[in-house]
C-alpha cells in the first residue's frame, strides 16, 4: 500500500513538511508496511504576485508589510460614515446623551423649544416624499426636471424608496426624540438638524446597499438639503457628536484598516486565494503533475501497489478534477484503491458547474471513477458533502468528523483527528 497526500491552498514547504510528518505519522501505525510519495506542489503551482503587488491601488503608501510608517493619515470621513452606515442612529444617540443645554429662562409656555421646532419639520418631511414615478428614461441628471433638487437627486442616486423610510425610521426613533428633547437653543437645534439629517441619509444608503449609485459629494449634497428643511446646516465642523465619534469611527470601522493594510492583506493571503484562482483558470499543469506522480516509473497498467489518494481542500479538487477527466476521456491513469478528500469543495464546485471534470448536470460520476471517500467537518465553512450531489452513485460516501473548533481553525484541524485516519483505515479494509 502506498500513500499520496495532496495539499490544499495556501500550504508552502514548511507547513506542507509539518503535515506530510504529521500525516505519515499517523497513517504509518494503521499500515505499518506502507510507502508515502511526497506531493508538494506549491512552490511550482501555487500563486505568486508576478509584478510584485503592482497591481494593488495605494501599494506605496500602505502600511508595510513590517509596521513601517504610513504614508498619509487615514480617511476620518469614509470612517465615519462607515460607523453611520453600520447604525445610523449613532450621532443622535450621542447627542440625546450630552448635559441638557441650560435654560436661559425666556421660554414661554406653550411655545416650542428650538428642538421641538426640529422633531416637527422632520415628521412634516414625511408629507413631502417623491413621487413614485421613475424619471423620463435615458435622461442625463442634469435633464430631470429640476423643480426639486432633493427629489432629482435622490432619483439619481437609487434613493428615492429608501428615503419614505428612513425618514419614518428616525423621526420615530427614541434618540431622534430624546435629542430633541435635550436642544434648547438654536446651535444645539441646528447640530440635532445636522445629525438627523445625516442619519436620514445614512438610513437611506445602508437600505440601498449595493444598488445605490452615489457619489461623496451627492451624499454630502442629500445631507445638506435634508438639513436645509431642518433649520440647520448639512456639516457643521467641530459638533459635539463628531468630535465624540470621530476617533472611535478611526478605530472601530473596518475601512480604515483595510486602507492602511490593504498591500500587506492582499501579499498575505495571495497563497491561500491565488492558488484556487490559479487552478481555476490553468489547472492542467498541476493535473499532470498529479498524473506524473500517481504513475510513477511503472508500466501504463499502473503501479503493482495498490494506491491511496488523500487530498485536502484544494488537492481534493485536483484530484476528483483528474479522475473524472481521466474516466470520461477514458485514459490510462491508474485507478487508486481509494480516492480521500478532506475539507473539500468539490462538491460544491459541481453544483455551481465549476468543477472541471464533470458536466454541471451529471448525478453521477463517470464509469471508472474510483470509490471516494468525502471527510467533512460542518464547522469548516470550506468543506462541502458530496454524497447528496452525486445521490446514484454507490461510490461516494461522505463521512462527518468534529473537531470542536470554529472556523478558519477547523479547516485544517483535521489531521489531529482519529477518527480520519481510522475511517480511511475502515475504507480501505472494507470488503468489496
Amino acid at each position: 500500500m502506498r500513500f499520496i497526500f495532496v495539499h490544499g491552498t495556501g500550504v508552502r514547504r514548511e507547513r506542507y513538511d509539518r503535515l506530510s510528518a504529521l500525516i505519515t505519522t499517523a497513517l504509518a501505525k494503521r499500515f505499518p508496511d506502507a510507502s508515502f510519495v511526497p506531493c508538494y506542489w506549491g512552490g511550482t503551482h501555487g500563486a505568486t504576485l508576478s509584478a510584485g503587488g503592482r497591481s494593488i491601488p495605494g501599494i506605496d503608501g500602505t502600511r508595510a508589510a513590517d509596521g513601517g510608517p504610513v504614508a498619509g493619515p487615514p480617511d476620518q470621513e469614509a470612517a465615519e460614515w462607515l460607523l453611520l452606515l453600520t447604525d445610523p442612529l449613532c450621532e443622535l444617540r450621542v447627542l440625546a446623551e450630552l448635559p441638557e443645554d441650560e435654560d436661559d429662562g425666556l421660554g414661554m409656555p406653550g411655545v416650542r423649544s428650538a428642538g421641538e421646532m426640529v422633531a416637527g419639520l422632520l415628521t412634516a418631511l414625511s408629507t413631502e416624499l417623491p413621487s413614485a414615478e421613475p424619471p423620463p428614461a435615458a435622461l442625463p441628471a442634469a435633464e430631470l426636471p429640476s423643480s426639486d433638487e432633493l427629489f432629482v437627486l435622490l432619483r439619481t442616486t437609487g434613493l428615492d424608496t429608501h428615503y419614505g423610510p428612513a425618514l419614518t425610521e428616525v423621526a420615530g426613533s427614541a434618540e431622534f426624540g430624546e435629542a430633541c428633547a435635550v436642544a434648547l437653543d438654536v446651535p444645539a437645534s441646528r447640530e440635532v438638524a445636522t445629525a438627523a439629517s445625516r442619519a436620514v441619509v445614512a438610513a437611506a444608503l445602508a437600505a440601498a446597499g449595493e444598488d445605490a449609485l452615489c457619489t461623496g459629494d451627492e451624499r454630502d449634497r442629500l445631507v445638506d438639503l435634508v438639513a436645509g428643511r431642518l433649520g440647520g446646516t448639512g456639516r457643521v465642523p467641530g459638533g459635539r457628536a463628531a468630535a465624540v465619534l470621530g476617533t472611535l469611527a478611526l478605530r472601530m470601522t473596518t475601512q480604515p484598516v483595510l486602507d492602511l493594510w490593504r498591500g500587506p492583506i492582499t501579499r498575505n493571503n495571495v497563497p491561500k486565494l491565488g492558488d484556487i484562482l490559479r487552478y481555476q483558470a490553468r489547472g492542467g499543469p498541476l493535473r499532470d503533475h498529479l498524473a506524473e506522480l500517481i504513475t510513477g516509473d511503472a508500466d501504463p497498467a499502473g503501479p503493482a501497489e495498490p494506491t491511496v489518494l488523500i487530498g485536502h481542500s484544494l488537492g481534493g479538487i485536483a484530484l476528483v478534477d483528474l479522475y473524472a477527466l481521466a474516466a470520461m476521456e477514458q485514459s490510462p491513469l491508474p485507478k487508486p484503491e481509494l480516492l480521500v478528500t478532506v475539507g473539500s469543495q468539490a462538491p460544491f464546485l459541481h453544483e455551481l458547474g465549476a468543477l472541471t471534470g464533470l458536466p454541471p448536470t451529471a448525478t453521477a460520476l463517470p464509469p471508472g471513477f474510483p470509490r471516494w471517500l468525502n471527510i467533512y467537518d460542518r464547522k469548516d465553512l470550506l468543506a462541502y458533502r458530496a454524497e447528496p450531489v452525486f445521490a446514484d452513485d454507490p461510490r461516494v460516501v461522505d463521512y462527518e468528523v468534529s473537531s470542536r473548533q470554529p472556523f478558519p481553525v477547523s479547516h485544517g484541524a483535521y489531521w489531529k483527528l482519529d477518527a480520519v485516519y481510522d475511517r480511511i483505515a475502515e475504507e480501505i479494509e472494507a470488503p468489496r
